[in-house]
C-alpha cells in the first residue's frame, strides 16, 4: 500500500461568531482557511483550495471579516514551494462551501471530485455559503457516491461525513507517520470532538453528531483527525512543506 505526502497551506483567514463552531459560545473567533497537497505516486490533488479571487485584498487592506492577499490563494501557495498549479490532477472538495472551493479555479487542469449528493443540493440555493462561480467551472467532475478509494490502493479513503452539508466528505491519508483525516467542516475545532459539540446551525445536527461520534471512533484506532479551522491546531501544523509528522490531539 502506498503512502503518500502532506502539505498543508493557510489560503486566507476569516473572523465570525465563536458560535458558528461550538453553540452557546460567545464572542469572535479568527479561523484559517485551509487546503492540503496530497502527493501520490499517481499524481498531486489538493484537498480543498482555500478563499478564492473575489476576497482577494491587497498588502496592508484593513481586515473585513475576511482576510486574503494575493500570496494566499491556493496557486501563489503550490508556486511558493515549487509546484506548478496546471499540474494539480485532482481537486477533492470536503464540501462546496466558498471557504473550501474558492481556489479551484485557480487550477484548470484537475478534475473536482465530490459526493454526488453535494454536488446536487450545491445548485438548489438553499445555503449562502455556496458561490456557483467557484465550483461551477467547467472543470471536469467526479461525483462519487459513498466511500471512495482515491487511488485504488487505500492511501487515500473519502467517506462521507454529513451533517454540516448533506455531501461533506472527509480524507483518511495514509502517511508514512500515521494516519490523518482530514476532516474539514464535520469537526470545526478540537472542542468540537472532544465535547461532542455542535455548531448552531447546521444542515442536520443529528448526522453533525453521529460524524463526530464516527471521528471519535477512529481516534481510538490511533488516527489524527484535523480539524477544519482550529485557529490553535493550526498554529502547530508544519506549513509550506511535506510534513514529517502528524501534530498531536492537544
Amino acid at each position: 500500500m502506498s503512502t503518500v505526502l502532506l502539505t498543508a497551506f493557510t489560503c486566507g483567514w476569516m473572523t465570525l461568531p465563536t458560535a458558528f463552531f461550538l453553540e452557546g459560545e460567545e464572542g469572535n473567533l479568527r479561523i484559517p482557511a485551509i487546503a492540503f497537497l496530497i502527493d501520490h505516486p499517481k499524481g498531486l490533488a489538493l484537498f480543498d483550495t482555500g478563499l478564492g479571487a473575489r476576497f482577494e485584498q491587497p498588502p496592508g487592506a484593513p481586515p473585513r471579516g475576511v482576510e486574503l492577499e494575493s500570496e494566499g490563494r491556493i496557486g501563489k501557495r503550490l508556486e511558493a514551494i515549487g509546484v506548478d498549479p496546471l499540474k494539480i490532477r485532482w481537486i477533492i472538495n470536503s464540501h462546496l462551501h466558498t471557504d473550501h472551493a474558492g481556489g479551484n479555479r485557480d487550477l484548470p487542469n484537475a478534475t473536482v471530485v465530490v459526493q454526488q449528493v453535494e454536488w446536487d443540493f450545491a445548485f438548489q440555493g438553499k445555503d449562502r455559503a455556496y458561490h456557483q462561480a467557484e465550483f461551477d467551472t467547467g472543470q471536469p467532475v467526479m461525483k462519487v457516491q459513498g466511500e471512495h478509494d482515491m487511488f485504488g490502493d487505500g492511501s487515500v479513503m473519502l467517506f462521507p461525513s454529513p451533517g454540516h452539508t448533506p455531501g461533506h466528505q472527509c480524507a483518511r491519508v495514509r502517511t508514512p507517520t500515521g494516519v490523518a483525516i482530514l476532516a474539514a467542516d464535520c469537526c470545526n475545532l478540537r472542542r468540537s470532538i472532544d465535547e461532542l459539540r455542535l455548531p448552531d446551525h447546521c444542515f442536520n445536527p443529528q448526522q453533525y453528531l453521529d460524524t463526530l461520534k464516527l471521528l471519535r471512533s477512529r481516534e481510538r484506532l490511533g488516527e489524527r483527525v484535523f480539524p477544519g479551522h482550529d485557529p490553535d491546531f493550526w498554529a502547530a501544523m508544519p506549513q509550506n512543506r511535506a510534513m514529517d509528522r502528524l501534530v498531536t490531539q492537544s
